[in-house]
């Protein structure tokens, strides 16, 4: 066999994607949670068509309406109004478009930054590892909240501001835990098989070691969605996101936190809200690790 027949990687099983899909469909968590992220990417694109009103239109004669169940509801405010009477539903879809934006964009770029110095620091090892380790350790000892604020006030107000402190924040809980599997992938016997077929390093982690990584990576980003919701919603809630004006999870609350013995509904509907998509994220990332993962496969046959 020639050496460029050795780098020639083996073709796949043509029912390997399929079997991949099958025991997708058959998981529960994925359903379920794809499910609910689903809704809520649907809402946040279709806000305009799902909204039944405009949701910064105020109606000061219905202020504070309880949902329309209530004996005081109104079938207009299907969920009630606020303390300037505007529609609570139309005020939830459309707080899905910051929540999905970011959870999106920012759980994206903490992925990429993190997963990037795990593979670089994992591979290589030496003084490059100990310097992202430390690089690590260090970041870690600031409260991730408390740093979050900080940088907030040094970027200043804002939702891009909000999307890039996140990434700053959190790229550490992908390095950390993707750095870990990638000290025991680059070693396994493929690994050494494929430098030995004369792969760059480049390609052997592209090739070999991220493939393996990959299943951890889904489940770190669905969780890593949730997180960026409720920190969007904890920084919007103190006004340092969106402006008052746009209708987010957090401004929400924030306004209802006045009035919240006379309608409790104004603060709980957002709440709700925020734990419903971050259980979606949450049961989406364990089943897609428990569906593709093939360690945990051979632990559940076994």
């Amino acid at each position: 066999m020639t050496a460029a027949e050795k780098e020639v990687p083996a073709p796949r099983p043509m029912n390997e994607g399929r079997a991949r899909i099958r025991r997708l469909l058959r998981s529960g968590r994925v359903l379920v949670g794809g499910g609910i992220v689903l809704v809520i990417v649907i809402c946040a694109l279709f806000a305009p068509l799902l909204a039944p009103q405009d949701p910064n239109n105020q109606d000061l004669l219905a202020q504070l309406l309880p949902p329309a169940w209530s004996a005081d509801g109104v079938p207009e405010h299907p969920l009630g109004t606020d303390n300037l009477g505007r529609d609570t539903l139309s005020r939830l879809i459309y707080s899905t478009r910051v929540a999905v934006l970011v959870a999106v964009t920012a759980s994206l770029g903490a992925m990429l930054l993190g997963t990037t110095l795990a593979l670089v620091a994992g591979y290589f090892g030496g003084l490059i590892d100990w310097l992202v380790s430390r690089a690590v350790e260090l970041w870690l000892s600031f409260p991730p909240v408390v740093l979050s604020l900080i940088l907030i006030v040094g970027f200043g107000v804002g939702l891009g501001n909000v999307i890039l402190a996140i990434i700053l924040v959190d790229w550490t809980r992908f390095c950390r835990v993707v750095r870990s599997e990638v000290l025991v992938v680059r070693r396994q016997d493929y690994v050494d098989a494929a430098r030995l077929a004369g792969f760059s390093h480049f390609r052997t982690l592209w090739s070999e070691v991220l493939p393996a990584v990959g299943p951890l990576v889904l489940t770190l980003l669905s969780l890593e969605m949730g997180i960026a919701v409720i920190v969007e919603a904890i920084l919007s809630f103190v006004g340092m996101s969106v402006e008052s004006t746009v209708p987010a999870w957090g401004v929400m609350i924030a306004d209802a936190r006045k009035d919240m013995f006379q309608s409790i509904w104004g603060m709980a509907l957002p709440i709700m809200a925020i734990i419903i998509t971050v259980l979606g994220f949450n049961l989406l990332g364990d089943g897609l690790r428990r569906a593709l993962d093939p360690k945990l496969r051979q632990r559940e046959i076994q």
